[in-house]
């Protein structure tokens, strides 16, 4: 399935570090996309939020970093600003374009080798994939580019963990809405359970390193536990349409999208996660009403999220669903 690069004007790319498992991935819209974004987690990392205030000058973004690597991995993104200088994408300044490319971070500093990294050259190599991609290339999934060192359900340690991933998914909507899409690329790094609309794990924390019987991460900690694994986590998305919005409606997209993360991790936006959702739009379908969008931001981004655990193989000594 393409998934997100359904949407007309959005590519993606992904730079993967198999060896130090780690990653990048970029979501490209060259010609510009209004945004927006929504931060619900306690421990978020992040860069150029501040371009997609209303407030701000700069009217659209030009691509979306997310990034392994911890605070480290922001680096990335000046490798992708650069590379879309070169190619003369950017906000026109006179003198040069200055591409818009806000970016966020997961931890998985402890899954490999903690002191691989994406950097500049890895942000680069991921947008030339994306620039260099047919419309439509369907977006490769599981354990690349940023989700490459995800895992999930971390409260009894990393070797009672599961691996997560990257996902992605796409709605069409219908009668009025005909020919209008939303789609959801998700990094799924998660504290907590991934689960299914039962309540039921899917993917995540097991009893002990041998067992493939859940304990139930939000039900642990409602009894006291503490988490063996505080290192880091953090479940990044981007949201992407074909409606048109302006940044205010992005940002109201981003937020409803929540919502679909909401119903597939638990427990989520905890103060060891940096829960942080984009939302673009390549502006080509006017008059959408931005309740309905939400409500198929939240369905992709359920599918996107399981999508994400499903495709993960075994990495890194943690266990993945696809093995």
């Amino acid at each position: 399935m393409n998934g997100i690069t359904a949407i007309e004007g959005i590519r993606v790319g992904h730079a993967t570090d198999l060896k130090g498992i780690t990653g990048c991935t970029v979501i490209l819209c060259e010609a510009g996309a209004s945004a927006g974004v929504d931060i619900r987690g306690g421990a978020s990392g992040t860069a150029e939020i501040g371009v997609l205030d209303p407030m701000h000058i700069t009217p659209v973004v030009h691509a979306i970093v997310l990034s392994g690597g911890s605070a480290f991995g922001l680096e990335a993104s000046s490798g992708v600003r650069t590379f879309l200088e070169q190619h003369g994408v950017g906000f026109d300044t006179r003198v040069t374009r200055v591409p818009i490319v806000p970016a966020a971070i997961l931890y998985d500093l402890g899954i490999g080798d903690a002191q691989a990294r994406p950097n500049r050259e890895m942000g680069a190599a991921a947008a030339a994939q994306a620039y260099m991609s047919e419309p439509g290339t369907p977006v490769a999934e599981g354990n690349v580019g940023a989700g490459t060192g995800a895992t999930v359900g971390k409260i009894n340690g990393l070797s009672c963990a599961m691996k997560g991933g990257i996902g992605t998914a796409v709605w069409e909507l219908s009668g009025r809405f005909k020919g209008v899409k939303v789609a959801a690329i998700v990094a799924v790094n998660a504290l907590g359970d991934v689960i299914d609309d039962r309540r039921e794990v899917i993917a995540g924390a097991r009893k002990t390193a041998n067992s493939r019987e859940f304990v139930n991460t939000a039900r642990k900690m409602l009894d006291g536990a503490v988490p063996k694994f505080t290192g880091g986590n953090t479940t990044l998305a981007v949201v992407a349409t074909n409606a048109k919005l302006t940044k205010v409606e992005a940002t109201k997209l981003a937020q409803l999208s929540q919502a679909g993360v909401m119903r597939a991790i638990s427990p989520v936006h905890t103060t060891r996660d940096g829960d942080t959702v984009f939302a673009m739009s390549t502006g080509a379908i006017p008059g959408v009403d931005i309740n309905a969008l939400g409500i198929a931001a939240s369905e992709v981004m359920v599918e996107a999220i399981h999508r994400a655990v499903r495709e993960a193989g075994t990495l890194g000594g943690v266990l993945g669903l696809k093995s």
